[in-house]
């Protein structure tokens, strides 16, 4: 049999791997401050643990593992008093930086009664916690950006989800990065431009794109020739700032959307996805008129993103994917995605030194403008069918 022959009967066997063992080094976003800053106490399951979220008398938002040290008792379920969170089995109160302020039953606190508080900070209307395997500080050059626009005036507040994804690991949401294809086939978008940059401890995608005809009722616009430009930055390993252009816009001015894509692991095959978008409020439109568009354009975004949870929970964990030339730099991204998986001693300079890559997108519009042709002619929709039942079930 000729070498040919041979690899011409190959076939390919999928690497499944196994995730890693470890959580992602970086600041997570927990999601909004207001959320949490509401007098009561609250749970969130992360990182393979429990924390406790709560904010004391004094504003200030603390993050402290949920389980007393003390009995165990679940700080989650206790009572803020003052500046502390009271155990609900004894009384036993917590302090934002960990140590225990008082126990009303003893003479005096056990000079070791610590718990672990976790670095927090508080950006653009977000609350942030930092994680570290190695349990370092935070490094002041890799804060998360402020949202320029947050919080002016000519700007709606944040329109902001959570869907918690099991089954699947914190790496499928970061392939998208440089997935030009799958931005036709689940976001329902054709992009006409796509290019990656990823340096340090950011990874950037540009992209133009028009909205699909076929998909009616995910864009905003029904002016399918006209082009929005994206540009979606990681800082970090969990979370994205995207700046969008869109309804004609021109891009050499700010832009009028901002996109939030974050997520946080809660284990090894879970992790709670967020998303959120501020709008800038037409001139002469009403808040309540400005709010209703950032309500749309959310929806517009919640339905890739249910399509992209669908496919990662029955898809397989791929460690080898077959590539073609389209499929942009999937395994240059996950080596810069590596660095936030080992210690900082050992991250290498192929993972964070700058690399560069630009997607040819012409062959895929042709490819793709004919799809949406004929979808028009016949009456289809490009919508997926679980997206579709789900609009259904929840019309009924």
């Amino acid at each position: 049999m000729s070498f040919t022959t041979e690899i011409k009967d190959e076939v390919r066997v999928i690497d499944a791997g196994a995730p890693p063992e470890r959580f992602a080094r970086g600041w997570h976003c927990l999601g909004l401050v207001r959320d949490f800053a509401d007098g009561q106490p609250h749970q969130v399951s992360a990182f393979g643990t429990e924390l406790v979220v709560f904010a004391g008398e004094d504003g200030t938002i603390n993050v402290l593992d949920a389980f007393c040290r003390h009995m165990g008792g679940n700080l989650a379920q206790g009572t803020i008093k003052g500046n502390t969170i009271a155990c609900p089995f004894h009384d036993w109160r917590w302090r934002g930086d960990g140590k225990c302020a008082a126990i009303p039953y003893a003479k005096r606190v056990p000079p070791i009664a610590r718990t672990r508080s976790w670095h927090t900070s508080e950006v653009s209307g977000q609350l942030f916690v930092w994680h570290d395997p190695q349990n370092k500080k935070p490094p002041a050059e890799l804060a998360i950006p402020e949202i320029p626009t947050y919080g002016d005036p000519g700007w709606t507040d944040w329109v902001w989800n959570s869907i918690e994804v099991t089954g699947s690991h914190c790496r499928e949401i970061v392939d998208n990065v440089v997935d030009m294809a799958h931005f036709f086939y689940v976001h329902y978008g054709m992009p006409t431009y796509f290019r990656n940059v990823f340096e340090g401890h950011t990874a950037t995608q540009s992209m133009r794109t028009r909205p699909r005809p076929d998909a009616a009722g995910v864009s905003q616009s029904t002016n399918y020739s006209t082009e929005s430009q994206s540009d979606a930055t990681y800082y970090g390993p969990s979370y994205m700032i995207d700046k969008l252009w869109s309804g004609g816009r021109d891009h050499e001015g700010s832009p009028n959307i901002y996109l939030i894509n974050c997520h946080y692991p809660i284990s090894a095959t879970s992790f709670r996805l967020q998303y959120g978008v501020i709008v800038e409020k037409p001139a002469g439109l009403a808040d309540e008129q400005a709010e209703q568009i950032a309500q749309a354009v959310a929806k517009g975004v919640a339905i890739g993103f249910e399509q992209d949870v669908h496919i990662w929970k029955n898809k397989s964990r791929i460690d080898n994917p077959l590539l073609c030339e389209e499929d942009g730099p999937v395994y240059q991204l996950r080596r810069w995605y590596e660095q936030f998986y080992v210690d900082v001693d050992d991250v290498a300079p192929e993972m964070v030194n700058r690399f560069e890559y630009e997607i040819d997108t012409e062959r895929a519009l042709q490819s793709w403008q004919a799809e949406v042709d004929a979808n028009i002619a016949a009456g289809r929709s490009a919508l997926a069918p679980n997206l579709t039942t789900a609009s259904a079930d929840s019309a009924s």
